[in-house]
């Protein structure tokens, strides 16, 4: 009986642990999705392929269960890549340039909050309400910034 307790335990502790999170790379999948949801975006503009410090986010936040947690509650995530060396189509190239542009990205990785809506005409509008980039400390330390911001969410 123990040995099933035991097996019972371990498996759920690995089971959320290996919770995937999506990041879509279609805004406006991603969108009509936070529109539904009745959550915001969380945009993620990163280097994969050369940004070392959007590898350290990653590794040290992204991809920690407190994060995933938080992101699963509270998010939809976009990942708006901006490789050098892995192929990209043109189409997510553009689409990714003009948010950047629209945003005002100065540097790599900058994560921004905002609240998607369509206009009656079917137009979409961001309202950026925060961002963020790397934080020394962790997921803690991420988490208390990204909570910081989302009280500005409107």
């Amino acid at each position: 009986m123990k040995k099933i307790i035991l097996f019972t335990i371990l498996f759920l502790g690995i089971a959320v642990n290996a919770q995937e999170l999506t990041w879509h790379t279609d805004m406006t999948k991603a969108t009509e999705i936070a529109i539904k949801e009745k959550k915001p975006l969380l945009l993620f503009f990163t280097g994969s392929d050369w940004c070392g410090w959007c590898v350290r986010l990653q590794n040290e936040v992204l991809k920690t269960p407190e994060f995933k947690k938080w992101a699963s509650e509270n998010v939809v995530l976009v990942e708006l890549d901006f490789p050098r060396r892995t192929p990209q189509e043109e189409s997510l190239k553009q689409q990714n340039a003009q948010l950047a542009q629209v945003l005002g990205v100065q540097g790599f990785p900058t994560l921004y909050f905002v609240t998607p809506s369509k206009t009656p005409d079917n137009k979409v509008n961001l309202n950026n309400f925060g961002s963020q980039g790397y934080v020394a400390g962790g997921p803690v330390k991420w988490l208390e910034g990204a909570n910081q911001i989302m009280k500005n969410k409107s």
